[in-house]
């Protein structure tokens, strides 16, 4: 076109260049007003958010990160009838009552397998997602929990309390795998300045598992002696609805190219995702993506933990994933009943101030859904250690002087309302997005693997130890947990990069910089290969070279 114009040019020149000169200004015009055009076409159709995608979404967060949470907070409110039930079935068997101590003892196993069996979920990863895929091991995972629902739903039926016991380590390994399949399975098929706000999704609908076993926990709903078997129960239900809705929806389209090798499928998949045909652009970023990883193939978790070219990326989900359990958020709510009994609140009232908080927690959690593609995952990480490092510190001091100054009662409620909303907002759900976005296809099921069993490690550790922490330090116990989140913070501030709206492959190449190693693009490989035959392997600085 350039050329058109100087050659047109070059005839016109003597009698009215002036005029050439507009319509050659004129013409430029026009066609950067339609190429901002249609690159503003173009944009508004990456950001689509399509039926299909929205469905996939909630399917899969409805039927597997809500049993998580569901889980997490069942057993609190029925516990005093579980507990009995357990006595009066030993009294059945042995004639005499259960000795306390082992009451006690089985009670903490039943609080304590649930974690431990995330653990153990965590390290099966791997494994399913790279031979049955994202949403295959979604499908087969809900056979785990429907297995779980029922046997606890019949566990008074049958007079035994060991299946209990049994199904929350089953339940355990649902939820691990839950809580690490969902997020990649959605960060993969999102487009990417969506993929933030739909990452959180699974963590809000986490906190809205939580609020709703916390309500049909009430003691006038389920939360009492008659109806704790089927508030057990059912959990079952999303699972089931999960398996029979989501194997009509599209499997991961990175995983169909990347891991099956299925370019066919894979497009299929991203045009009833996106909603129209020309998926062309992102087929192409798969498939570069799959070039600078051939030679890596799927690295194993022993792989990733010693190669060089992951380094950083390692130790930030690591330090993210510790700081997210070892913040204190499980001592939070176990202080909060009595934090609220000291500021007045009556005991038969405490129920209902525990749905409140979990309320509170799941709308900080929906804005999160909303606030993380404008204001980023790092200023959300940031905002949210933030909160939560400061109001222990402040809690620390309320709770230690609300015996002297009558008013501190009341700051205590406010640190306990400010620390959930920092967590919400920031460090529950944004170290799993950074999970997805941080890793490429060869390394991100590896890197779930890690991530996941720190988190229920810590998770497992800090209901273990907090009791003792407790009775030992009382409220300076929070001192501990305002070092952490600082600890986190700082880092956060110093390594972890914003990943907003950039494309996996960008996102490889920031980290790429912090861990000193090289990335070739598919023409630098290409020279390489044509001027030194062989000698590609011999370069200790190019990323995927170093296994």
């Amino acid at each position: 076109m350039e050329k058109g114009l100087d050659s047109s040019q070059s005839k016109l020149s003597g009698p009215n260049p002036s005029v050439l000169g507009v319509c050659d200004s004129n013409t430029k015009m026009e066609m950067s007003g339609e190429k901002q055009e249609s690159s503003s076409v173009e944009e508004g159709r990456k950001g689509r958010m399509t039926l299909t995608l929205a469905l996939v979404t909630l399917i899969s967060a409805f039927g597997s990160s809500f049993q998580y949470g569901y889980n997490v907070s069942v057993i609190n409110s029925p516990a005093p009838y579980m507990q009995d039930f357990y006595n009066q079935t030993y009294i059945n068997r042995h004639g005499v009552p259960m000795d306390v101590s082992f009451q006690t003892l089985l009670w903490s196993l039943t609080v304590s397998m649930y974690p431990l069996g995330g653990f153990f979920g965590s390290l099966m990863v791997g494994p399913l997602v790279n031979n049955c895929g994202r949403k295959g091991t979604l499908l087969i995972n809900n056979l785990f929990s429907i297995v779980a629902a029922v046997l606890m739903g019949t566990s008074e039926i049958a007079k035994t309390f060991e299946v209990i016991i049994v199904s929350r380590v089953i339940m355990g390994i649902y939820a691990g795998l839950a809580s690490n399949v969902v997020p990649m399975f959605l960060g993969e098929m999102s487009p990417r300045n969506l993929r933030g706000a739909i990452g959180v999704v699974p963590q809000l609908f986490i906190t809205l598992g939580i609020l709703i076993a916390q309500i049909l926990g009430l003691t006038m709903i389920l939360g009492n002696p008659e109806g704790w078997p089927l508030l057990l129960g059912l959990t079952g239900i999303p699972s089931a609805f999960q398996l029979l809705t989501l194997p009509f929806f599209p499997e991961s389209p990175r995983y169909l190219l990347i891991q099956k090798g299925n370019e066919d499928q894979a497009r299929q998949a991203l045009q009833r995702l996106r909603g129209w045909d020309d998926v062309d652009d992102e087929i192409e970023e798969m498939r570069q993506e799959d070039k600078s990883e051939k030679e890596e193939g799927q690295l194993s978790v022993l792989t990733l933990c010693t190669f060089r070219g992951l380094r950083w990326q390692l130790i930030s989900i690591i330090v993210m994933m510790m700081g997210q359990q070892l913040s204190g958020v499980n001592g939070v709510f176990y202080y909060a009943d009595r934090i609220f009994l000291s500021a007045g609140v009556e005991a038969n009232s405490a129920q209902y101030v525990t749905v409140s908080i979990g309320a509170i927690n799941v709308l900080m959690t929906f804005l999160a859904v909303f606030i993380v593609e404008s204001l980023g995952r790092r200023l959300l990480l940031l905002a949210g250690f933030g909160l939560c490092c400061g109001s222990c510190a402040v809690l620390t001091l309320a709770l230690n002087l609300q015996n002297t100054v009558s008013w501190m009662s009341y700051l205590s409620i406010v640190c306990v309302i400010v620390y959930i909303i920092g967590h919400a907002i920031g460090a529950s759900p944004i170290p799993f997005v950074m999970i997805t976005e941080m890793f490429l296809q060869s390394s991100r099921s590896a890197a779930f693997m890690v991530g996941g069993s720190v988190h229920w490690l810590c998770n497992f550790t800090v209901g273990l130890v907090f009791l003792y922490m407790e009775a030992g330090l009382g409220a300076y116990c929070f001192l501990i947990f305002c070092a952490i989140c600082l600890a986190t913070m700082i880092y956060i501030f110093f390594i972890v990069p914003e990943t907003k709206n950039k494309t996996f492959m960008e996102i490889n190449r920031i980290m790429a910089k912090r861990n000193k190693v090289e990335i070739h693009t598919e023409s630098e490989q290409m020279m390489d290969l044509q001027t030194v035959p062989g000698m590609k392997a011999d370069k200790p600085e190019v990323l995927g070279s170093e296994l």
